[in-house]
């Protein structure tokens, strides 16, 4: 049996996940603490568990797990934590995603486009011949375009930077500080903000609560601000990132960065677990007898290597056409940053490749490992700038 620990821990990731699918479809957990659950790493499986109105989101439909205290929330601002966009399920989800996506549009991240370009140049003009491309580019970029999108002052970063990784910390005390620290500092921003107006996301967000009505409350503000913050930033840092580690570990030369972008996701994709399921009725899946009020767990990352789904699904192929992954989800809890990721991921490749041809890892391979956590992420990234090819 094995424990959500055991994967988020796991020094070879990859291999945990081989051991984990061989177990089947379907098969017996445990939570970070010890709470059973079932374990999806087949990818029709998964659609079924993504898409089935049997399995909610909801922590609220169920009374056998406290995610909260799981993850270490204290009871004051759990709710600011837990209750976002993927722990609601119809009909206040619908009217949630609804209104947020009326001004998350595509139309506004393209709009954004020129400017993460800017930043982009920005971030690597003036670089040493070594540097950490995690710190001085990965983890930069991203931070100043959901700053800007979002109307977060820049000047605040390492100050919520802070917070936010004291969620993922092993003291329950630093856990507890992030916490409060985040949602008190966003309550204030949207305080500050309150009546100014404004381009940015932010505002935007606060006009539709203002409006009244069953629209926006405050606790949802907050909850989808702070979300919004964390997850558009944390996601496309490890994307970015993980790109231009298998580019450089592989040797890949990217004919279509676009789809290329689309493999990695796939085959190394920031996210490697859903949000928390339960099931609402009995329900049987890939041929287990799921329970009314058992926790499910799809893993991603499992879900798209399944050989069922995809052909040679170990083979990390840059020109794979046929690319159905679920690395940003599936159905209606699918990112909604999905767009944004994308555009900054696109866009950082291409400039990086064009502007350092000759770019390699300054450590050996093996050297580099992952953190621990809930998302799949690099500790670092030592790469070296190699005289440009003679134009």
């Amino acid at each position: 049996m094995s424990n959500l620990l055991d994967l988020l821990t796991a020094a070879d990731r990859d291999a945990f996940l081989t051991g984990l699918a061989a177990e089947g479809p379907v098969s017996r957990g445990e939570h970070l603490d010890g709470t059973p659950l079932w374990l999806v790493t087949g990818y029709p499986e998964s659609l079924t568990v993504l898409t089935d109105p049997r399995f909610s989101s909801d922590p609220t439909k169920q009374s056998t797990f406290d995610l909260a205290s799981a993850a270490g929330l204290p009871e004051d601002v759990a709710p600011y934590l837990m209750r976002t966009l993927g722990a609601y399920d119809p009909p206040d989800h619908t009217r949630l995603r609804r209104l947020v996506s009326r001004e998350f549009t595509a139309r506004r991240v393209e709009r954004l486009r020129p400017r993460i370009q800017q930043i982009t140049d920005e971030l690597l003009s003036g670089l040493p011949e070594e540097f950490d491309l995690i710190e001085r580019f990965a983890y930069p970029l991203p931070i100043q375009v959901i700053c800007e999108l979002l109307g977060v002052p820049l000047e605040d970063r390492d100050t919520w930077r802070a917070w936010a990784g004291d969620l993922t910390a092993p003291d329950p005390g630093r856990i507890a500080a992030g916490a409060r620290g985040l949602v008190a500092y966003m309550t204030r921003l949207i305080a500050h903000k309150a009546g100014q107006g404004g381009d940015d996301l932010l505002s935007a967000l606060i006009a539709v609560r203002d409006e009244g009505g069953d629209r926006l409350s405050e606790q949802e503000l907050i909850a989808m601000s702070i979300s919004i913050l964390i997850a558009g930033h944390e996601t496309t840092v490890g994307l970015i990132s993980q790109s231009v580690w298998l580019i450089l570990a592989h040797a890949l030369k990217l004919d279509d960065v676009q789809n290329a972008v689309e493999e990695f996701l796939r085959y190394s994709g920031p996210a490697e677990i859903a949000v928390l399921r339960y099931a609402l009725e009995p329900v049987e899946l890939g041929g287990i007898s799921i329970a009314a009020g058992e926790l499910v767990q799809v893993v991603y990352a499992a879900a798209n290597r399944d050989p069922r789904r995809f052909d040679q699904p170990d083979l990390l192929d840059a020109r794979r056409a046929d690319n159905a992954h679920l690395g940003f989800g599936h159905g209606i809890h699918y990112c909604l940053g999905a767009a944004l990721a994308r555009a900054e991921t696109q866009i950082a490749l291409t400039t990086l490749l064009r502007r350092f041809p000759e770019l390699g890892l300054a450590v050996p391979a093996p050297e580099i490992g992952w953190q621990p956590g809930m998302k799949r992420a690099l500790t670092c990234l030592p790469v070296r700038i190699s005289p440009a090819r003679p134009s």
